[in-house]
């Protein structure tokens, strides 16, 4: 925007408050109501503020919805859910997401998830990263009654002290939350591991092996097996399998000393609460 003739300021940006701020083309300066209502937006002579509009939850729900693609009748998505493709009816998100996708009826994201992905009908996306195949919620009863999804996890070792896994390699993140009293969990996890270097003598770059473990949980009683897919070299000691804390679920993993590896696994969780 150029200077408005007689005017040494102009303003720079919007911000989300509904707050103009102008500059002098080097520094950001606060104007006079001459100044703010030369260039068209309204005084606030409380504030001593330039504002383009009134903030509100409904302005902020607004401006969320800009970065939203929603297609579909009776679909809501709630304060702060930004970059969300919604494609269906009677879906929420809970407030709080970003860079989710629905596509289905009557399915929900939780607060604060993000990443995630549901299709079907009546699932719930509760992890961050996870993609929900929602299966109908026993004919309409509730949301999230009867569901399978698949989360991805990584990580490193670097001695042979058991390892939790990061969610979608978020450092910040190893629980996978459960369903809570009432659920039903059954679960298998296909878990790679490849060595990448250390200086343990024995072994060799590219050592791997593949592992698969299957298992049931319901409240904190877990019964799981655990199988060999495959492996190379030198792997002794190498190990993953399903961990369990506080009512959370852990994807645990135990290298060797001096042996740096690298780890992925999939998760898949099939849920039911009754």
């Amino acid at each position: 925007m150029e200077f408005r003739s007689g005017y040494t300021i102009k303003p720079k940006e919007v911000l989300r408050s509904g707050q103009v701020v102008f500059t002098n083309g080097t520094d950001d300066v606060l104007p006079n109501q001459a100044a703010c209502e030369a260039y068209g937006y309204r005084y606030n002579a409380a504030t001593r503020t330039c504002e383009a509009y009134n903030y509100s939850p409904q302005t902020e729900q607004a401006i969320s919805n800009e970065k939203n693609l929603v297609k579909g009748s009776r679909n809501s998505t709630e304060i702060g859910t930004t970059n969300t493709f919604i494609m269906g009816e009677s879906n929420t998100t809970k407030g709080d997401n970003r860079n989710n996708i629905i596509i289905g009826d009557y399915n929900e994201i939780a607060n604060g998830v993000n990443n995630a992905a549901i299709f079907g009908n009546y699932g719930k996306a509760t992890r961050d990263g996870e993609t929900v195949f929602g299966g109908g919620g026993f004919n309409g009863e509730a949301i999230g009654k009867a569901q399978s999804s698949i989360i991805t996890l990584t990580g490193t070792t670097r001695s042979n002290t058991p390892t939790n896994l990061f969610v979608n390699g978020d450092p910040n993140v190893t629980i996978i939350p459960r369903s809570g009293t009432g659920a039903f969990e059954s679960f298998e996890v296909m878990i790679i591991a490849v060595r990448t270097g250390g200086s343990a003598g024995s072994g060799a770059v590219n050592d791997r092996k593949a592992i698969k473990t299957y298992g049931m949980i319901y409240l904190d009683v877990v019964d799981q097996t655990t199988y060999k897919i495959g492996e190379f070299g030198t792997i002794t000691g190498w190990a993953g399998e399903a961990a369990f804390s506080g009512g959370n679920m852990f994807i645990e993993v135990t290298g060797a000393a001096n042996m740096d590896i690298s780890w992925s696994a999939t998760l898949h969780l099939y849920e039911m609460t009754v």
